[in-house]
């Protein structure tokens, strides 16, 4: 805790020391395109899946060419998958929904392209599951309190922006650091993300 502390005031003396007309706030919307690895379910045949992504993010120069770039986001993921129950085909379709928040390093070889690398904090709010077959329809909101599925995880981004002017163009590649399936009791596959996202921000 002390750690974060200090960080964060670490970041704040820093943007305080810079003119104001250095720093850059923006917005910015676009789409993921999620799927899953290091699943143990062999059973599980995972697709790819589209989702929405919104936020926004501040950049703030350091020194030359360096900079950080936190950003803030709504952020959906997740798969499709197949399996079979009884001889019959059984289709998954997982929306997982993220509050997303990457603290990227920054290097601006010139004004048109930002190349960014680092660490991001993601919390889960929300997961549903709709199952499909040939009977029936079920769709299922997860209780996080009865099962063992990870909330908080740690993820690692890169990617770049393309400035052109106040427009910019944004694509990032991220995958998680630990399984979904929290202390490893969890009924549901074991897993984690891997993304990639496209958007289009307006700096401010």
């Amino acid at each position: 805790m002390k750690k974060n502390i200090f960080i964060i005031t670490a970041l704040i003396l820093v943007a305080t020391s810079i003119p104001a007309q250095e720093i850059h706030f923006g917005l910015k919307a676009g789409l993921n395109y999620s799927n899953i690895y290091d699943s143990q379910n062999e059973e599980y045949s995972a697709d790819g899946k589209i989702g929405f992504a919104a936020g926004g993010f501040v950049s703030i120069p350091l020194v030359g060419m360096l900079g950080v770039q936190p950003e803030l986001q709504f952020s959906q993921k997740g798969f499709q998958a197949t399996s079979s129950i009884l001889g019959s085909e059984v289709k998954l379709t997982r929306t997982t929904n993220y509050i997303d928040v990457p603290v990227f390093l920054s290097i601006k070889p010139n004004e048109m392209l930002t190349i960014l690398a680092g660490p991001q904090y993601s919390y889960l709010i929300k997961q549903k599951d709709v199952f499909t077959n040939p009977i029936t329809d079920i769709e299922v909101n997860q209780d996080f309190n009865t099962d063992n599925i990870r909330k908080n995880t740690l993820c690692f981004v890169g990617g770049v922006d393309i400035n052109l002017s106040n427009v910019v163009l944004g694509a990032r590649i991220g995958l998680d650091m630990f399984n979904n399936d929290g202390d490893g009791n969890s009924t549901a596959p074991r897993y984690k993300n891997v993304w990639a996202q496209a958007t289009v921000g307006f700096r401010l």
